[in-house]
């Protein structure tokens, strides 16, 4: 079964990306794929210590949350990351997550083990944002390449994103109901 896996990273639950982000995965699912959804501040994430000692196994030391995902990034055949931008950056729980994912890059540069089999199916993966201020979209550039970053790391296409500027308060994006059916479409184009 193909997976679809969304990570919500905003600290504000049914905000403004979380509303877009559930919407890609209900179009997802009407496509019979199936889809997970991982709210960040529901989870017990901790920082990246910068500690080197996941350079040595490709195992991060440290015990929370985030042992859980590993596997789940490398089994999703989509990957959707969903933020708010702080500062031209994702969200603090956003970019910790993303951080500990130095484990993955040190089996893969450092140790040189296949994160993903050859005969994997192409994996691809999408960005959706929003942003409270207005007339200012390169306030997402910053956040942009932070997800194609790791989504290098993890052999991921990187397929577009969904970016709303002028959503400052939490549910501004239901007040655009064409937005939303733009989230659930691109959801539904998933094979």
């Amino acid at each position: 079964m193909v997976k679809v896996l969304g990570i919500a990273g905003s600290p504000r639950r049914e905000g403004n990306t979380e509303l877009l982000l559930r919407e890609f995965l209900r179009g997802a699912g009407t496509s019979g794929l199936e889809t997970e959804l991982i709210i960040l501040s529901e989870v017990d994430i901790s920082p990246c210590t910068s500690c080197d000692l996941c350079q040595e196994d490709g195992k991060c030391v440290i015990a929370d949350d985030m042992q859980l995902m590993y596997q789940k990034l490398l089994e999703a055949r989509y990957i959707v990351f969903a933020s708010p931008i702080y500062f031209s950056g994702v969200s603090a729980q956003l970019k910790s997550f993303i951080d500990r994912c130095q484990a993955l890059w040190s089996r893969k540069y450092i140790l040189k083990q296949k994160l993903i089999s050859p005969e994997s199916p192409e994996r691809k993966g999408y960005f959706i944002s929003t942003s409270g201020s207005i007339g200012n979209n390169s306030v997402f550039q910053g956040a942009i390449a932070t997800v194609k970053a790791i989504f290098h790391v993890l052999e991921i296409e990187y397929k577009g994103e969904l970016l709303y500027e002028g959503m400052e308060k939490k549910g501004d994006i239901l007040k655009y109901p064409d937005k939303m059916q733009g989230a659930f479409a691109l959801g539904t184009s998933l094979r």
